[in-house]
């Protein structure tokens, strides 16, 4: 990788969490050796302007341009995007990365597009050295990590790995992220042309590496129910579909240390009843509307935009809780939990931290694995632990939930 000019070439900057990723690289990594990336390069140089740094280099690259791309992978250590829906946007330049050898994180939640991409890139990626991997964000850093700290500490404890964990999301407060709107519509709208893209989203295992048995998981809660372990109210957790594919798949290319029959759940505490059961009608009521055009386009005239969110004061005054709590033996008698804690509103202040120490990760850590199409448990483990806590996200293992 020496011979590559950047350290890492973060495209889409000029994009709205892009521009919060390109904010905390120039803050806090001075000596970083750094490009901007996007199509626009009026954007990126008031980007570069509003930075305040007047030698930031900069590359064009439209996401449809081999020719340009390949140049941007070429000068690259590390690709970080954030260009999406990936779907529509990031075929192009994941396989690029793959075939030239560049590390590259994104910030996708598009298990379709995931499924449908790795058996066609994993090859390339593993055959380059390139380290490729998706979900480096609040889908599914939390999930992810969260399963990953609390069965390093179960078997510290009990002697084996967890066979269960549920992950339940808590309080959290911060806007709405335009882009994910954006990913969820696009989804959406390949359904209705394309049913067995339906099928690919409720398959509990669709990101299992080809020819692994599936294990015994079904679909995410969609309803409301009562949680014995929490003690809780529980209702459907928006990120819960990619979130336990990605957890399953971290499983798998670790070589099923947590067994082929590992389980894996995720819904959304709460208040009480009722509020379980108006987060279910709700979420039913918001995709049902979703998959119809006539009333998608009165959707989209309700929430933002890609490149829309929130103010400043409530990225920076938002925070999230997440649980993770592993089981096992007779009974379930052995038990623990894990706490994670973030400040800022969790789908872009914190969103654009993790992306960018995920991306830092790949330039700087000595990882243990090769080339190939990764989570961020397999790929970073605890070094992306250890750099989360510098960006105010915390994993805390505790004998009970308080």
């Amino acid at each position: 990788m020496s011979e590559h000019k950047f350290d890492v070439v973060l495209y889409g900057a000029s994009g709205f969490t892009g521009q919060l990723v390109a904010e905390y690289l120039a803050e806090h990594y001075p000596d970083l050796e750094w490009a901007i990336a996007g199509r626009n390069r009026t954007k990126l140089e008031t980007l570069r302007t509003a930075l305040g740094q007047p030698g930031l280099p900069i590359l064009v690259a439209d996401s449809d341009d081999e020719g340009a791309l390949t140049d941007l992978a070429q000068q690259a250590r590390v690709v970080i995007t954030t260009v999406g829906p990936y779907a529509r946007h990031g075929s192009l330049l994941l396989e690029t990365c793959a075939r030239e050898g560049t590390h590259y994180c994104d910030l996708t939640g598009e298990a379709q597009w995931m499924a449908e991409v790795f058996e066609r890139i994993d090859p390339i990626a593993k055959a380059s050295g390139a380290r490729l991997v998706h979900c480096c964000g609040f889908d599914s850093i939390p999930s992810d990590l969260s399963v990953y700290v609390v069965q390093k500490a179960f078997r510290d404890r009990f002697g084996y790995y967890a066979p269960s964990v549920s992950g339940r999301m808590g309080p959290y407060s911060g806007g709405v992220s335009g882009g994910t709107v954006a990913s969820m519509m696009l989804v959406t709208e390949q359904i209705s042309k394309d049913p067995s893209i339906r099928e690919r989203l409720m398959n509990p295992y669709s990101l299992y590496p080809p020819g692994l048995d599936a294990g015994q998981d079904r679909g995410d809660q969609m309803g409301a129910a009562w949680d014995p372990a929490f003690n809780s109210w529980t209702g459907p957790f928006v990120m819960a579909g990619i979130n336990t594919k990605v957890v399953r798949r971290s499983n798998a290319l670790a070589g099923l240390p947590y067994g082929a029959d590992f389980r894996y759940d995720e819904s959304q505490l709460a208040k009480g009843r009722f509020s379980a059961l108006f987060a279910a009608l709700a979420t039913g009521g918001f995709m049902a509307s979703a998959f119809f055009a006539p009333t998608r386009s009165i959707l989209k005239k309700f929430l933002p935009d890609p490149g829309e969110g929130p103010d400043a004061a409530t990225r920076e005054n938002g925070h999230f809780e997440f649980w993770a709590r592993a089981s096992g033996g007779t009974d379930s008698q052995d038990c623990l939990y894990v706490k994670a804690t973030g400040k800022r509103d969790p789908g872009y202040g914190a969103t654009s931290r993790m992306l960018a120490q995920a991306g830092l990760s790949l330039a700087q850590d000595n990882l243990e694995v090769g080339g190939g199409i990764w989570t961020p448990a397999s790929a970073f483990g605890e070094a992306l632990v250890e750099r989360l806590a510098q960006v105010d996200v915390h994993f805390e293992v505790m004998d009970e939930r308080t």
